[in-house]
């Protein structure tokens, strides 16, 4: 399954570095393996975008029948752009004004709010109107502080024992509660942190409380491996037990409910990687520095949360091993990929594989130091293709001074 070695030299060669790489037959091998763990018959599959909002990739899962979880309007103009119905796309507002409230409603999406104060504006605005709500299910999990979405100190979700607040404010305004949501984290890591979290919204989602729900949604934060002790949850052997709990939840409310996830990670990071060239070899006494022609704001994971991301030299992957710290080319002392790395020698003009770097890479990357994010090249059926060019710096500088100049002319 993996991209053959050679593809990999002929696209740094053809395309340059750095290059985001993306194997579109392991995102379809994903979405499969996801859809096999939890076998309902009215599971939806809503791809949380934010992860990676390659066109490319979006098709992708669009042709496989997957929705969309947005939560901006880039987001959801991005998903309706390459195809997705509004009926596909859950919108997860998140101290969202009123006009990106109005925006949303204009494209008929269903609003997915997290809390009292939005839920009351939505009401009063959009009575009789059909509304999914999210609570914080009071359980924390997640690979790292910054990514863990539940328990108190948390900006996301109503707290459960707010209920019947929320009840007042449905009553008094016709709406119709058609779904229930939750999100714990990213990377979960404990393995019934998602059984609790679901067992205390399925605590609320009665009849009495909401009779008109169609669907409870799980959020996402399905955890893969990154590091090398890590091992891959086994989420067909946990998709047995929700299935088990979820059925004996739909017969207590009375009918049969759809089950949402919200994958994101899973279905992308291991497929993708970032091809770096290696500028620079400097010997500090006891340590090697590795300089590329990347940095963190087009691969932030290692710097903002301590990822690890495995490393292969693609040029020499049977040299002798050293130790490497290997750096970014922006003028930040954090700017690093790994640190005190095994790898095999490393020699100026190499082309490094980082790899896993599917989700919450290219998406969360920006122009410090004006230095352009990079290219995609999506590869199916190990034929490689351009997916979005990158900027030449002119280009960037181009688009900075155009965008000054329309605020300038707005200004006049």
């Amino acid at each position: 399954m993996e991209i053959a070695t050679s593809l990999l030299k002929n696209i740094a060669r053809k395309y340059g570095t750095p290059t985001y790489v993306y194997d579109l037959d392991r995102i379809k091998h994903q979405y499969q393996l996801f859809c096999e763990a939890f076998p309902w018959p009215t599971l939806r599959v809503c791809y949380a975008m934010k992860a990676n909002y390659n066109h490319s990739i979006l098709t992708t899962l669009k042709n496989l029948g997957a929705g969309i979880d947005a939560v901006s309007p880039g987001d959801l103009h991005m998903a309706l752009s390459c195809g997705f119905n509004p009926s596909d796309i859950i919108y997860t507002a998140n101290n969202i004004t009123d006009a990106e409230m109005d925006e949303v409603m204009a494209e008929g999406v269903l609003m997915n709010i997290d809390s009292l104060s939005r839920l009351e504006r939505y009401a009063k605005k959009y009575p009789n109107t059909p509304v999914c709500l999210r609570f914080n299910p009071g359980v924390v999990d997640g690979e790292h502080d910054k990514i863990k979405t539940g328990g108190d100190l948390t900006k996301f979700g109503i707290l459960l024992e707010d209920v019947d607040k929320v009840k007042t404010i449905i009553c008094n305004n016709g709406l119709k509660v058609t779904g229930l949501h939750e999100h714990t984290g990213s990377g979960l890591i404990k393995p019934d942190s998602i059984l609790t979290a679901m067992e205390r919204i399925m605590s609320i989602a009665t009849r009495k409380n909401f009779p008109d729900l169609t669907f409870l949604d799980f959020g996402g934060g399905f955890k893969v491996p990154y590091g090398p002790d890590e091992t891959q949850v086994d989420y067909k052997q946990m998709g047995i037990r929700i299935m088990e709990r979820f059925s004996r939840f739909t017969r207590t409310y009375g009918r049969q409910l759809g089950i949402w996830f919200e994958p994101g990670k899973y279905l992308t990071a291991q497929a993708g990687q970032l091809l770096v060239k290696v500028n620079t070899i400097k010997h500090n006494r006891n340590r090697t520095i590795c300089g590329t022609d990347s940095g963190f704001p087009q691969l932030i994971r290692p710097m903002f949360y301590d990822a690890h991301h495995t490393i292969k030299n693609i040029s020499n992957p049977k040299g002798k091993p050293f130790v490497y710290d290997i750096c970014g080319n922006i003028c930040e002392t954090g700017d690093l990929f790994a640190k005190d790395r095994s790898l095999p020698e490393i020699r100026e003009n190499d082309i490094l594989s980082i790899k896993d770097a599917g989700a919450y890479c290219y998406a969360m990357g920006g122009t410090y130091n004006l230095r352009p994010m990079p290219g995609e090249v999506i590869v199916e059926n190990q034929k490689a293709s351009l997916s979005r060019k990158r900027l030449t710096s002119r280009q960037l500088i181009d688009l900075i001074r155009r965008e000054s100049f329309d605020i300038t002319d707005a200004d006049d």
